[in-house]
C-alpha cells in the first residue's frame, strides 16, 4: 500500500443535509444523469433504433464538450463547496447540461416526428403530449435546482449548463435527425442513408423506425405480437379440447 492521498469518486457520491427530506429527494434526483446512461445502453441494444443511438452519441459529445469547457475555464465551485471536499471545476454544471440536452432532444423528437397512439379525442391527445413536455422540462429543472440546493454549483454555473445543453440538443437534433428527414437528398440526408446502408450497421440490424412509422413502429410490432399471441392461445385451446 502506498501513502498516496485517497479521494472520493464523485460520480455517485452525493452529500446532502441528513435532516431534510427535500435534500434527500434532491440527492436521489441529482443522480438522474448517471442512471440514464445504462437506460440508453439497454434501449440501444434492445431496439437497434438509429435515433436512440444517435441521441446517446450526442449525449457523449455533450459530456466531452463540458469536460473541455471545465478545464479551459477552470472556474471554481461555490465557496461552501470547499467544506464538502469535492473534486473538479464547476463551470458549466455537467448535470444541468446533461439534462438540458436530454430533455431538449426528446422534446424536439416528439414535437417534429414522434406521434403517440391516439385516444380518439384530439383534446386529450394534446393534453397528454403537453403533459409529457412538462414532465421533461420539470425533470431537467429539478435536477438543475438540485445542484444549487446541494451546494455543488452557483446559479451562474447551473444556468449556463442548462443553456449549453439546450443549445446542443437543438443543434444535434436538427442536423442529425430533422434535416435528414425533411431533406433526404441533402448532405445530411445522404450521410444518414450511408450510415444505414453500411455493412456493419446492416449486420447489427440497426434501423430507422421513424422513417417508416410515426410512432417508430411500436403499434405495428404490438399488433403483430397480439395476432401471434392470439393464434398461439387458439392452438393451445384446440389441443385441450381434442
Amino acid at each position: 500500500m502506498t501513502n498516496s492521498p485517497r479521494v472520493s469518486l464523485d460520480l455517485t457520491h452525493v452529500i446532502y443535509d441528513a435532516s431534510s427530506d427535500t435534500s434527500f429527494m434532491l440527492a436521489l434526483l441529482t443522480l438522474s444523469p448517471i442512471l440514464l446512461m445504462p437506460a440508453y445502453a439497454v434501449l440501444a441494444v434492445q431496439t437497434r433504433e438509429l435515433t436512440i443511438i444517435n441521441m446517446w452519441a450526442g449525449q457523449f459529445l455533450s459530456e466531452g464538450f463540458n469536460l473541455v469547457l471545465k478545464h479551459v475555464i477552470k472556474a471554481e465551485r461555490p465557496a461552501e463547496d470547499t467544506k464538502l471536499h469535492l473534486n473538479g471545476y464547476g463551470f458549466p454544471s455537467s448535470h444541468s447540461q446533461y439534462m438540458g440536452y436530454f430533455g431538449t432532444f426528446l422534446i424536439c423528437h416528439m414535437y417534429f416526428r414522434h406521434r403517440f397512439a391516439s385516444t380518439g379525442y384530439p383534446l386529450l391527445d394534446h393534453f397528454f403530449r403537453c403533459f409529457v413536455y412538462f414532465g421533461l422540462v420539470a425533470w431537467a429543472g429539478v435536477v438543475a435546482y438540485s445542484r444549487l440546493h446541494l451546494l455543488y454549483h452557483t446559479p451562474h454555473q447551473v444556468i449556463w449548463g442548462l443553456g449549453i445543453g439546450i443549445s446542443l440538443g437543438i443543434v444535434h437534433y436538427v442536423v442529425t435527425e430533422l434535416l435528414p428527414h425533411r431533406q433526404p437528398l441533402s448532405v445530411f440526408g445522404r450521410a444518414r442513408t450511408a450510415i444505414l446502408s453500411h455493412p456493419v450497421v446492416t449486420w447489427m440490424q440497426v434501423r430507422d423506425g421513424w422513417a417508416i412509422w410515426a410512432d417508430g413502429g411500436r403499434e405495428v410490432e404490438w399488433k403483430r405480437w397480439k395476432a401471434m399471441y392470439n393464434e398461439r392461445r387458439t392452438r393451445i385451446s384446440q389441443k385441450r379440447s381434442s
